[in-house]
C-alpha cells in the first residue's frame, strides 16, 4: 500500500482533462480522482461516468467547500488558469495547472504571490520535461559530458484550420494571452530552456499570415543563452506537415528529437562528432524508458508531494518560460532585442503579452 493516497479533483472537462484522468488512473493506489468540476453539469456528469468519478460540482468554490482534496488539476481555458489556481492556493490546496499558467507576467506574479502566502504550491504542466530522454539530456548537459552546448533549433510546426479557431476563446489576446507562442510552441521551447538554462536575449518577429484571429499565427526568435549557446525558435499553426523538433549541437555530439505531441526514446538520435564516438555510450539504447506524457509528470508530482517538496514544474520554472514569451512578443512588436529581466511592471508587455499592440491590429486611417 502507498504511504499516502492523494485525493484529486479535475476542473474543466475539455479534451485535455482525459489525459489528466488517465494519468491519475495510471498512478494506481497513489491517487484517487474523487471530484470533477465543470460549469456545464451535463458535461461533468458525462466525464464522471466515463472515468468513474463519484462527485460532480458546477464550480471550484463549491468543490473546495465540500470536498477535501490534496491536488487539483486545472484543465480550463487559459483565461481561467491564474484566478482558479489562486483560489486553490488560498484554500491551501496544491494545484497542477495546464499551460500557460497565466496570460501575462502580471498574472504570473499574482500567482507567485498567492503561492508565497499559501501552505500549498502550484505546478505547471510541461510534460515534455519528464520523458526519460529529456531527463538524461539535462543530466549529460549539466555534467558537461557532451561538451559545451553551441547551437540549438526548436520548431513547433503544427496545423490548425479556421474551424479550430471558431471556438470563442481561441485566437484572442484576452482569453488565451497569445497565439502559437503561448498555446502550442510553449511545450517545445520550455524543454529547450530546461536543457540550456538561463536565456539572455531574444530577437523576434511575429505575424498573422492566414488565420482570422487577433493573435499571431506564426512567430520566430533568435535566442542567446548565458551558457553561450545560441538558438532559433519557430512556432506555427500554419504547417500542413506537422512536426515538433529539437536539435542540440554540442562540441562532442548532436542530439535530436522529432515527434508530434509526445516522444519516446525511439524518437531521439545521437550523432557523435569525429573522435567522440564515446558519446553514444552515454545514451543507452534498447532499454524501456518513460515517454513524455502527463503520466510521467503526475508521477513526478506525487513523488514530490510524498517527500514534502514543491512539485515540478515550479512557479519559478514557469515564470522563466513566461518571461521568455513576453520578451519574444516585446521584441517582435517593437523591433528591438529584449534582455532577460527587461520586462518590468512598467513595461506594457508586463500587463499584456500584446503590450503596445500587434502591428496588424492598427487600423489604417
Amino acid at each position: 500500500m502507498p504511504a499516502r493516497i492523494h485525493r484529486t479533483a479535475i476542473v474543466g472537462t475539455g479534451a485535455i482533462a482525459n489525459a489528466h484522468a488517465s494519468a491519475v488512473r495510471a498512478a494506481g493506489e497513489r491517487a484517487r480522482l474523487v471530484a470533477v468540476v465543470d460549469l456545464d453539469l451535463g458535461r461533468a456528469r458525462a466525464f464522471a461516468a466515463e472515468h468513474g468519478v463519484p462527485r460532480k460540482y458546477p464550480n471550484l468554490t463549491e468543490q473546495l467547500a465540500h470536498e477535501d482534496v490534496d491536488l487539483v488539476h486545472l484543465c480550463t481555458p487559459p483565461g481561467q488558469h491564474a484566478p482558479l489556481a489562486i483560489e486553490c492556493l488560498d484554500a491551501g490546496v496544491t494545484v497542477l495547472v495546464e499551460k500557460p499558467p497565466a496570460r501575462s507576467l502580471a498574472e504570473m506574479d499574482e500567482l507567485v504571490a498567492a503561492e508565497r502566502r499559501s501552505s500549498a504550491q502550484v505546478a505547471t504542466v510541461f510534460q515534455h520535461r519528464f520523458g526519460a530522454a529529456a531527463v538524461r539530456l539535462r543530466a549529460l548537459t549539466e555534467a558537461g559530458q557532451l561538451g559545451r552546448p553551441l547551437l540549438a533549433t526548436c520548431a513547433t510546426l503544427w496545423y490548425r484550420d479556421d474551424d479550430y479557431f471558431a471556438v470563442p476563446w481561441r485566437g484572442s489576446w484576452d482569453s488565451e494571452g497569445g497565439g502559437p507562442t503561448m498555446g502550442h510552441g510553449i511545450h517545445q521551447f520550455d524543454l529547450l530552456l530546461s536543457v540550456l538554462g538561463p536565456w539572455r536575449e531574444v530577437r523576434a518577429l511575429a505575424a498573422r499570415q492566414a488565420r482570422a484571429v487577433s493573435t499571431e499565427d506564426v512567430s520566430m526568435a533568435l535566442v542567446t543563452f548565458a551558457c553561450g549557446a545560441v538558438a532559433t525558435v519557430v512556432n506555427s499553426v500554419l504547417s500542413p506537415r506537422e512536426t515538433s523538433s529539437l536539435r542540440f549541437d554540442y562540441e562532442h555530439a548532436t542530439v535530436e528529437v522529432e515527434h508530434l505531441y509526445g516522444y519516446t526514446d525511439e524518437d531521439w538520435t545521437v550523432t557523435p562528432a569525429r573522435g567522440h564516438e564515446d558519446a553514444l555510450a552515454r545514451w543507452p539504447h534498447g532499454k524501456p524508458s518513460s515517454p513524455s506524457s502527463h503520466e510521467s509528470q503526475v508521477v513526478a508530482v506525487l513523488d514530490a508531494l510524498d517527500r514534502g517538496d514543491p512539485p515540478p514544474v515550479t512557479s519559478a520554472d514557469a515564470r522563466n518560460t513566461m518571461e521568455f514569451i513576453a520578451a519574444l512578443y516585446a521584441s517582435a512588436f517593437t523591433g528591438q532585442p529584449v534582455q532577460c529581466g527587461e520586462i518590468t511592471p512598467e513595461s506594457p508587455f508586463y500587463q499584456r503579452m500584446d503590450g503596445t499592440g500587434a502591428p496588424w491590429a492598427v487600423v489604417a486611417r
